[in-house]
């Protein structure tokens, strides 16, 4: 397990060497969380009034299932499209750095406003999946939550490669996830060590967050400060936001440079290609 997060910080710190180039890249993950919180505010207010919140119960009519499983796919559709849009942005400056390029914020937008097309195609199938698996979920209860979370980790790590190689490729989903399966067989086993290393990491550091947050919560009941409370616990989620902006660049880095890995097309002066030998192949 030391060995992994040993390997994980290693592939952490060649991404944050591509990042530091190129720091506009934290602006896309911003921009993501921002819009889909737009989106997750513009469906609240009718799916409230409407209760079409509520999962439909064993005797649901038809009409409250449509109504229930449609809004929640068009949620899901919003939601991907926009998480696709600006991952798409990242990973497009992240190939374009590591390929000897130059990005800048206004061409890494115009890369991904050029593969609209593509984005929404990906975001209708992640989308159809999404709801698949709540059906499964909801329907089977205990049992349905094991095979939705099985097939739903199979999901991550088989269409792991599909928006670098939709990026790069300008392939249609379902040709880009028959190519990220491909890829897989020549890298396998890296996407869970490095998913579950990545956010393993993250947790580890956010966790002095946290601790602030139960300092300044005892402080204040100690001293009857109610603005320390307030202070210190400002002061964290802006921490664990910043934290995880960066998260979330170095993650589609790291997905660039697999995929030009896979490719061998990656370039050892910005990203090492021996060290993703060294921590992904190692069994």
């Amino acid at each position: 397990m030391f060995r992994k997060i040993g390997s994980t910080w290693d592939l952490m710190g060649a991404s944050w060497g591509v990042l530091k180039q190129d720091k506009e890249l934290l602006l896309f993950p911003l921009l993501s969380g921002i819009c889909c919180l737009v989106v997750m505010a513009s469906f609240a207010v009718p799916i409230w009034y409407t209760e079409s919140w509520r999962p439909p119960q064993g005797q649901a009519g038809w009409e409250q299932k449509l109504a229930y499983y449609g809004v929640l796919f068009l949620f899901y559709l919003c939601n991907y499209t926009v998480i696709t849009f600006f991952n798409s942005a990242i990973i497009n400056g992240a190939i374009e750095r590591m390929a000897g390029g130059d990005p800048t914020v206004g061409s890494c937008l115009s890369a991904s406003a050029s593969r609209f097309p593509l984005i929404f195609g990906w975001a209708l199938v992640s989308a159809t999946v999404g709801v698949v698996l709540r059906v499964i979920e909801e329907n089977s209860k205990t049992v349905g939550r094991i095979i939705t979370g099985l097939l739903g980790m199979a999901w991550t790590i088989v269409s792991f490669l599909v928006v670098p190689v939709l990026v790069a490729e300008r392939k249609g989903p379902i040709d880009a996830l028959k190519e990220s399966a491909l890829l897989l067989k020549r890298t396998w086993g890296e996407q869970v060590v490095s998913n579950f290393s990545f956010g393993l990491v993250f947790f580890l550091l956010s966790i002095p967050a946290y601790c602030a947050i139960g300092v300044a919560v005892y402080a204040a009941v100690q001293m009857h400060s109610l603005a320390l409370a307030i202070a210190g616990a400002v002061v964290a989620v802006v921490y664990l936001i910043v934290l995880a902006l960066i998260q979330s660049a170095l993650q589609s880095i790291f997905q660039a440079a697999l995929y030009l890995h896979s490719r061998q097309k990656l370039s050892p002066c910005l990203y090492p290609d021996e060290l993703l030998k060294d921590a992904l192949y190692h069994r």
